[in-house]
Parts: C-alpha cells; structure tokens; sequence
C-alpha cells in the first residue's frame, strides 16, 4: 500500500503550505489595508475541483487551522469556510466548465461572499466589530485577489486530491 501519494497526505501538506504563505507572506501584500484570504480561496478551490463535500471538508479543516491564529472565537472560520466551499461545490457541479473564466468568476464571488458571511455571522455569535462601513471595500478587495490567485490554488488542490492510482477509487 503507498501512503505517500494518496490524498490524505498530500491535503493536509497543501493547508499547512497555504497557511503559512497566508500568515507571512501574504500579510505583507496588502490593498487598502486589505489581504488576501488564501485559506478562503483554498477552499473555494475545493469547491471546485470536488464538489460540496471536498470543499465542506476543506473549509473546516481550512477554517479550523486558521481559527488557531485569529482572536475570534474558535470555530468561526471553521463554520463559515465550511458553508462556503459546500455552496462552491453545489453550485459548481450544476455549471459546465467548458470556459476557463468561470472557475476564476466563482472565486472572486465565492471569496467576497464568504468575506460578508463571515462578518454577518461573527456580528450574530458577538463579534459586532467585523461589520463595519469599510466591509463592501474588504469583500471587493478579497474577491479580486483571490480571484487573481484562483489559477494557482485550483492547481495545488487538483494536485492534492489526485490519487496515484486512478483505479485505487474503485476498489
């Protein structure tokens, strides 16, 4: 049995890979004070590639990992990653994706709602100060950077998912 290159030790390599390129260097690169979310667009990028369940899988375990470095409550990111990459994956498997565009558009959308969702529910459990006037700009701003990385992220999760055995699935 080869261990190393089936999906459970390539996915967890790709988050922690993804998180530490979203806690360091991807803080520095900032719009208006705005960064991108790479573990928002990771698990957009789930939705994608493996439809609702790869992608709510890989928004909690996306949103869990990067629960442990914010000062929200615990489960926050978990939750609403996780409600974002089961709609990428719901709405994803109803559209053709014959256009190269479309997974691109479905980030920038994807990331921006996901941006407002997580505000919107942060803002219910008690965490009023993530609504703000300046969220529509934090929402367009991630949506576009995400959006631009899209390609990139798409790549590691399709690599990650991937099995080295195409028949291994049906056994």
């Amino acid at each position: 049995m080869r261990l190393a290159g089936t999906p459970r030790v390539k996915t967890p390599i790709v988050v922690l890979l993804v998180l530490v390129v979203h806690t360091t260097l991807l803080t520095s690169l900032r719009i208006d004070g705005v960064a991108p979310d790479a573990m928002l667009l990771l698990t957009v990028a789930a939705g994608i590639a493996a439809g609702p369940t790869g992608g709510a899988l890989m928004g909690f375990g996306c949103g869990l990992a990067l629960d442990l470095f914010l000062q929200t409550p615990l489960g926050l990111s978990a939750l609403v990653f996780s409600l974002v990459g089961y709609a990428v994956g719901s709405v994803q498997t109803g559209i053709l994706r014959s256009s190269w565009w479309i997974p691109i558009f479905t980030a920038l959308v994807a990331s921006a709602a996901g941006e407002v969702l997580y505000a919107l529910v942060g803002g219910v459990i008690g965490q009023p100060n993530l609504v703000t006037l300046h969220l529509p700009t934090i929402a367009g701003i991630v949506g576009l950077m995400n959006a631009a990385l899209a390609p990139v992220a798409l790549r590691l999760v399709r690599w990650a998912l991937q099995t080295a055995d195409p028949g291994a699935a049906y056994r």
